[in-house]
């Protein structure tokens, strides 16, 4: 099979780590049946300064076609020197809005062998395997009205809405329903019900569509506080967590205490399937652009190697690929190499090139094994 995969590695430590990712990709291609078009683009400040846009227009309207897009990461002090509109018409909000990727779901998987990182007891993150699906194109980082004003009594004002409808919450709340379904069968929707009207309607959705479309899957309503909370404290009573887009933003990084760096969590965005079978997918690592770790050779690459994990696993269902790429995964970790978001002890850390490198042995001894 031939794909096409668009690569965008932004800015950041984001070239650094698809770098990473693009050499797992081709190792794929070299050694497995599947062939990749990779088509690396600029994004973000690099494509400003080529094109003076975010992301050329071309590249933008292809993003809907392609196979998946690989993103690295946006932001830091150069990104917010660029102009607002330059900022707000080609964002990262403006391309997942564009690719309709609405379902954004974010494993969490605790690895024995970084027990001694994550600040949690071992026996608390042991065999955490848990989901966070968080709803992508709505709620109060797109809800209208919003902004900045001065009142009539000269008082400076910012705005900000939280609004969802029902079809909108059904929509993903249908995704983690059967994302549960398809694993252990337990769902946990997360709300602000005794605050907020929007939570109120958003567990009312919910709590219809569990009883009228899936009575097999066990629901939870559980409070944001006391989700955060429960995370920490006691993980392995999740299996899918459903959240809106704030809320899901916020738990999913909370969750990268359980494996002890963000550096460990990928995520893949979903559109809904077309008429013709193809769904726009969006693969990325949640850690963003850490722009004070930038270009020093010293970001955790193995999100994003993750991502293509992901992507064979959503995008090309090729299962049997995303297991081998996960026990390589497993055999670098076990054997030791860490960059320093992992590093513990007395063990020195390696680079971000290098963690690339350690992957792609794994995977060539494991393949001829």
């Amino acid at each position: 099979m031939t794909v096409e995969v668009i690569v965008l590695p932004g800015e950041g430590i984001g070239p650094e780590v698809i770098a990473e990712a693009v050499k797992v990709l081709e190792w794929f291609q070299k050694h497995r049946d599947v062939h990749f078009f990779i088509r690396c683009e600029p994004y973000g400040v690099d494509a400003y300064e080529k094109y003076g846009t975010l992301i050329k227009e071309d590249v933008f309207s292809d993003l809907l076609s392609a196979d998946a897009v690989l993103f690295g990461a946006t932001g830091g002090p150069a990104f917010d020197a660029l102009p607002d509109e330059a900022k707000i018409s080609g964002n990262l909000l403006a391309i997942r809005k564009h690719m309709a990727v609405y379902a954004n779901l974010r494993p969490v998987q605790a690895y024995d062998a970084l027990s001694d990182v994550t600040s949690l007891k071992a026996e608390v993150v042991g065999n955490v395997d848990l989901v966070v699906v968080r709803e992508l194109n709505g709620g109060i980082y797109f809800g209208e009205p919003r902004g900045r004003d001065i009142t009539a009594a000269g008082i400076e004002r910012g705005t900000n809405t939280l609004v969802y409808t029902a079809p909108e919450i059904e929509r993903i709340a249908r995704v983690a329903f059967n994302l549960a379904r398809e694993r252990r069968g337990h769902l946990h929707s997360v709300d602000k019900s005794n605050v907020l009207e929007t939570y109120k309607l958003w567990r009312e959705v919910v709590t219809h569509l569990g009883e009228t479309e899936f009575p097999d899957v066990l629901l939870h309503h559980i409070i944001v506080d006391n989700c955060a909370m429960q995370i920490i404290k006691n993980p392995k009573q999740f299996d899918v967590i459903l959240a809106d887009n704030m809320v899901g933003d916020i738990l999913s990084d909370l969750a990268g205490a359980i494996t002890g760096s963000l550096g460990m969590l990928p995520s893949v965005s979903l559109s809904n399937f077309d008429e013709n079978g193809h769904r726009c997918a969006l693969y990325e690592p949640v850690h963003g652009s850490a722009p004070d770790i930038a270009d020093q050779g010293i970001a955790n690459p193995l999100a994003a190697i993750m991502c293509v994990g992901l992507m064979f696993e959503h995008s090309f269902q090729l299962s049997k690929e995303t297991e081998l790429l996960t026990k390589a995964i497993e055999k670098v970790l076990v054997a030791g190499f860490r960059t320093p978001d992992i590093q513990a002890g007395s063990l020195g850390a390696i680079s971000t090139k290098c963690m690339g490198d350690e992957v792609v042995q794994a995977l060539t001894r494991l393949n001829h094994g």
